[in-house]
């Protein structure tokens, strides 16, 4: 017997494959956001947020992306989101944040999908 009859290779993702948590969804979402954010101990913080991805999950969404300041990935709490600015077009929420987000995402979405292609006339029988 050879050590790779035990390594199980075909139930691994393939590179480059996302996974997610069962329960979990991701929605791809674009866009720079100064948020302001009050962590787990209560202190508040202002963050430059370059956002990749809103993450529905059971009991809790996470709005991803890079920190500006410390060039990281990070997943904050969408309900610890206690302001959000959009410099590029000025909005600014203070409610509401969750929603507006998620119509964001979803309006991205029906953006990146592409239009179906046109069908070529069906060919009539001579």
């Amino acid at each position: 017997m050879k050590f790779h009859d035990f390594l199980n290779v075909s139930g691994l993702p393939s590179p480059g494959a996302r996974t997610t948590p069962a329960g979990w969804q991701v929605l791809p979402l674009e866009g720079l956001f100064e948020i302001v954010y009050e962590d787990s101990r209560g202190a508040w913080s202002t963050r430059l947020l370059d956002a990749r991805e809103l993450k529905l999950g059971p009991g809790r969404t996470l709005l991803g992306g890079i920190d500006r300041r410390h060039g990281l990935y990070r997943g904050l709490r969408a309900d610890r989101i206690r302001r959000l600015v959009e410099p590029e077009t000025g909005t600014r929420l203070e409610t509401g944040i969750l929603d507006w987000l998620l119509a964001r995402a979803r309006a991205q979405r029906r953006r990146r999908k592409p239009a179906a292609p046109p069908q070529a006339p069906a060919r009539q029988a001579a």
